[in-house]
């Protein structure tokens, strides 16, 4: 039985989302940062949008339910105008992922799990849930304020804008080279 490699970064001092490569072959990264050091995961670009989107739900019903601090709330987002460290050394691929709110902390939890072969579709956080497990998952975990989620869903909400145009016609992206359009019987556009 391998261990499981957790990297913890509670107090994360950055979250930050990049992209490295031409739009339509580009890889997508998260890096966390704290005193504990530095840790990348390599992500899909379709994941990026989706924890963007369940962040921004996570600090609307947070909000709405006055579950944090005014003081918190009121914090303008955290701009990070610095790329990706380099060099880039991916710790895993990201696979399942969760997060919640810590009223406690006042700090936003983030879980990210490796894929493990498609094994595993839920999250594994406890030790409980690996007890029958051979090869457990790596998991990151970060704790990082309202103000630092919202900065980075300002962040990677431009990268997804970035990439290539889409197709007014049919909605598909469009290569440097034009497309061939369905809508237009495979003539490219």
């Amino acid at each position: 039985m391998s261990e499981r490699v957790i990297f913890s970064h509670e107090d994360a001092n950055r979250l930050v989302v990049g992209a490295l490569g031409e739009p339509g072959e580009r890889a997508f990264f998260i890096q966390v940062s704290s005193v504990n050091g530095t840790t990348t995961i390599a992500v899909e670009k379709s994941q990026v949008g989706a924890l963007c989107e369940r962040l921004k739900e996570l600090i609307t019903e947070v909000r709405r339910n006055k579950l944090a601090s005014l003081d918190e709330l009121s914090l303008a987002a955290v701009i990070e105008s610095e790329p990706l460290q380099f060099p880039i050394d991916e710790e895993f691929t990201a696979g399942v992922m969760g997060i919640a709110w810590d009223s406690e902390m006042q700090r936003v939890s983030l879980e990210i799990q490796s894929i493990a072969d498609g094994e595993f579709t839920q999250l594994l956080s406890d030790e409980d849930d690996l007890v029958d497990v051979e090869d457990p998952p790596d998991l990151l975990r970060v704790t990082v304020r309202i103000n630092q989620v919202r900065g980075f869903c300002n962040l990677a909400e431009a990268l997804l804008l970035s990439g290539r145009a889409l197709c007014p016609f049919c909605g598909l992206p469009i290569d440097g080279s034009g497309h061939l359009c369905p809508r237009a019987n495979g003539y490219r556009r």
